[in-house]
């Protein structure tokens, strides 16, 4: 069943390739109807799911090779837990969004619709892979996409934005191979189950310390984690707003997912060790992030370094190697994926219709766009973690969970949110409210289906997480328990 998942983004893009050149406009249809597809599968998976069992459910297994010479197994093991189900129905959620909110492409359609169909199978693969080599397969494949996507449709200085996105993730990367090598060899095993019970690191060419911070670095390069996080403004401004979704919305949680999945769990001993270093970048990225965001004029740009300092609360809850604490994390990167994709929506509308993003030039578009306005508003105030919204509850937690262990630093990611308060109701402010320039006179509400369509669904599923989070967070329960096993 999960392999199906993973693997039917490539049936539409078969699909596609095939579409003769008159009709290459229903590469839409194709790519929407098999983005539904995988997101019905997702929420079959996710209401089936046994939130009794913490473990691995729906595993499909077999050795891929196995090296009786070199004494080490590689095998094709996906399945899903409570940690990884919520971020694949994220990721089939956002992509059904993205090919939704790219009705109107007409530059090389086909092309594009079956990058973002490539683009989703990968990043499908990431959160469901069981096995270390196959997990760093499917992280490299997400690039190839990501790259033509940028190049090719976005806007500015896309081939620099798009070039220095995988330089970055080749540096990290290359860390983290070294890393896989040096621990899959020394134990004889690529399995995340595997290696996530043998205790002790012996044996490996490299102190555990090393290899914890080798495979760790690329994690928070794609978190990212301050200073290394500079491609994110560049890549968010330069992309086209599909893939401004799905960057922000899923393929940042793939640096946080791995610091939970790997990092923790097979080397808690060295994680607990680096624990009040990792709360310390964590408070360092929330309160840089912040500042950074408060002098941004462009609109993308003020959201982007939004993210660096929301995924901060992400790598503190982390940090706090607690149960409480972890729920805050992978609560956070799924809330963050909802929250943070809708305003790249409603800031891709806006910039679709006013042709400019700087936050100086646009004043009173609540007069021409009440719905766009009231959307922005929703996703303003669930960002800045107001009650009653899925933002308030993933850092309520984060700050439940980590308070007892990283008092003084939890206390300055408590600050981050004020921060957030300010830049995020001064822009709406200046933006939407205020006197109307002449100039926008003329422009038009979001009124087609497929752009309401996903700004409702988003705002409905912010507001119910946040008034019942329990859907969620039970789930995501059962996939952190074992974690905070490994590290008491």
């Amino acid at each position: 069943m999960v392999s199906f998942l993973i693997f039917f983004p490539l049936v539409g893009v078969l699909l596609i390739a095939f579409l003769p050149k008159d009709r290459e406009e229903n590469a839409k249809w194709i790519a929407a109807a098999t983005a539904a597809i995988i997101l019905a599968l997702a929420i079959g998976l996710f209401a089936a799911y046994d939130r009794t069992d913490a473990g691995y459910q729906w595993i499909d297994e077999l050795t891929w090779i196995d090296s009786d010479v070199a004494e080490f197994t590689l095998k094709y093991a996906v399945g899903l837990d409570g940690l990884s189900l919520p971020l694949v129905s994220l990721t089939a959620f956002l992509s059904l969004v993205a090919v939704l909110i790219s009705w109107r492409i007409d530059l090389r359609p086909k092309e594009y619709f079956a990058w973002l169909l490539v683009l989703e199978m990968s990043l499908l693969g990431v959160f469901s892979s069981l096995d270390f080599v196959l997990f760093f397969i499917f992280w490299e494949i997400e690039l190839i996409p990501m790259f033509f996507l940028i190049t090719i449709w976005g806007s500015g200085n896309r081939v620099y934005s798009a070039w220095k996105y995988v330089l970055f993730t080749f540096f990290g990367s290359a860390f983290m191979l070294i890393g896989i090598l040096t621990l899959g060899l020394s134990e004889g095993t690529f399995d995340i189950r595997e290696l996530s019970q043998i205790g002790e690191i012996s044996g490996a060419i490299l102190p555990a310390g090393a290899i914890f911070g080798l495979i760790i670095t690329a994690f928070m390069i794609k978190l990212p984690v301050v200073p290394m996080h500079t491609w994110l403004p560049d890549a968010h401004t330069d992309a086209p707003t599909a893939v401004s979704v799905i960057l922000a919305g899923v393929l940042l949680k793939m640096g946080g997912y791995g610091i939970l999945r790997m990092s923790l769990t097979i080397m808690p001993d060295v994680a607990k060790d680096a624990s009040v270093y990792l709360a310390a970048l964590a408070a360092f990225s929330i309160i840089y992030g912040a500042v950074m965001t408060l002098v941004q004029t462009d609109l993308k740009r003020l959201i982007a370094y939004s993210s660096v300092s929301h995924m901060g609360y992400v790598l503190l809850g982390a940090s706090a190697v607690g149960v409480v604490g972890l729920q805050g994390a992978s609560m956070q990167m799924f809330t963050h994926g909802l929250i943070t994709g809708m305003l790249f929506v409603l800031v891709g509308m806006v910039y679709d219709r006013a042709h400019t993003r700087e936050i100086g030039e646009l004043s009173g578009l609540a007069q021409r766009m009440p719905f766009i306005a009231v959307m922005m508003v929703i996703a303003g105030l669930a960002s800045l973690g107001l009650p009653a919204t899925a933002g308030f509850v993933s850092e309520i937690t984060v700050f439940l969970g980590t308070f007892e262990k990283h008092e003084a630093l939890t206390i300055v990611g408590v600050i981050g949110i004020a921060f957030a308060a300010g830049y995020i109701l001064w822009t709406i402010q200046r933006v939407f409210w205020g006197e109307l320039d002449e100039r926008w006179s003329d422009l038009t509400d979001a009124n087609a289906w497929w752009e309401r369509v996903p700004l409702l669904a988003m705002a409905f599923l912010i507001l119910a997480i946040g008034i019942y989070p329990n859907v969620i967070m039970e789930l995501i329960e059962t996939g952190v328990i074992p974690i905070s096993e490994r590290l008491t």
